[in-house]
């Protein structure tokens, strides 16, 4: 077995932390750290042999805004360079559309906006993908997820688009070992709690339209949270799998 080696995760908010992903990586007994990169134009991540793998998080900001975070063009370069040498990669949200940039998709910015819970359509690969098929073990056709963001991309050439919704079509790819979500599995009722409260995330929402994310989160979650642990969890037994 080839030494340990750490799982790094890329945070872009302090409230936009890993969550589920964290506990599922703690469950496997795999080692991580969480690093901000925005603000360097020469941060100091690590070289992509030294990962075991990568996990990208959301923010507020656009995956282009080089100008006002010039870190986000090594975190592309990283992503680029783990897909291409196999290592698994997950992006989430931003983190997706970073993957997506960095693969050579197109970024559409304010062009897909979704709030809230609402279903998406998983597609055959979908159905299909080791990590995704737990959504729907509840013989949910469309599973009901969280969704926070404003921005869409294309899928990068060579991938696969794993699941849709009538505002964004681009739900979830996968690129060889990465995998991009642009909703929010990670997330359960306590961090929901904090991105309610944060008035970055709901500045922008009316008292009713919080409270309603709420209530639907309050319904959903007690069903969706277990199966994200099944996600996030396969997705630390396929870091397991590359390590040997």
């Amino acid at each position: 077995m080839s030494p340990a080696r750490t799982v790094l995760v890329v945070q872009h908010a302090a409230w936009e932390e890993p969550g589920i992903i964290a506990r599922a990586l703690d469950s496997r007994g795999l080692t991580w750290r969480a690093v901000t990169a925005l603000d360097d134009p020469n941060p100091d991540l690590p070289d992509v042999a030294e990962l075991d793998g990568l996990v990208v998080m959301g923010g507020p900001m656009g995956a282009l805004d080089d100008a006002a975070h010039p870190g986000l063009a090594a975190e592309r370069r990283l992503l680029a360079e783990a897909t291409a040498a196999g290592v698994p990669v997950l992006g989430v949200c931003l983190g997706m559309q970073l993957l997506a940039v960095a693969l050579g998709a197109r970024l559409h910015t304010g062009r897909g906006s979704e709030v809230g819970m609402a279903p998406v359509a998983l597609t055959g690969a979908g159905l299909r993908d080791p990590m995704l098929y737990p959504l729907t073990v509840d013989a949910t056709p469309d599973p009901v997820v969280l969704h926070w963001h404003g921005d869409a991309v294309d899928a990068p050439a060579g991938s696969t688009v794993l699941a849709s919704s009538d505002v964004t079509p681009v739900q979830a790819f996968r690129h060889g070992s990465a995998l991009g979500l642009q909703f929010h599995l990670e997330v359960d009722g306590p961090l929901l709690a904090r991105w309610l409260a944060e008035p970055v995330m709901s500045g922008d929402l009316s008292a009713g339209a919080v409270a309603q994310i709420a209530a639907d989160a309050a319904a959903r979650f007690p069903s969706l949270v277990p199966r994200a642990h099944v996600v996030f969890g396969a997705f630390a037994d396929a870091i397991l799998s590359r390590r040997g």
